[in-house]
């Protein structure tokens, strides 16, 4: 089985996807660089016992631990998109 692409649909929608990571990870809590809001699973990793190489090799990461830190910021994003249309649905509710 082939590596997934990380490559966005919209590649101009780059920018508004770090941002939105940048905003949501602070609203749980965590200190986020604007300039680096990847950075964030360093912090998450921590925080779940999960052990990560600052800018080095993690290929001896377990897919579960990778998940566990992918999920927990993955699934926070999500939740803001879902709300996010949610609001906008109920502003076209006459």
């Amino acid at each position: 089985m082939g590596r997934r692409s990380r490559r966005l649909l919209v590649p101009e929608a780059g920018a508004a996807m770090q941002s939105l990571k940048a905003n949501v990870m602070k609203q749980e809590g965590y200190a986020v660089d604007e300039n680096k809001p990847d950075d964030v699973k360093y912090e998450v990793a921590s925080e779940l016992g999960i052990r990560m190489n600052r800018g080095g090799d993690n290929g001896s990461m377990t897919t579960e631990d990778a998940g566990h830190v992918g999920g927990k910021i993955g699934g926070a994003m999500i939740r803001e998109m879902i709300r996010m249309a949610q609001e906008k649905l109920a502003k076209r509710q006459p």
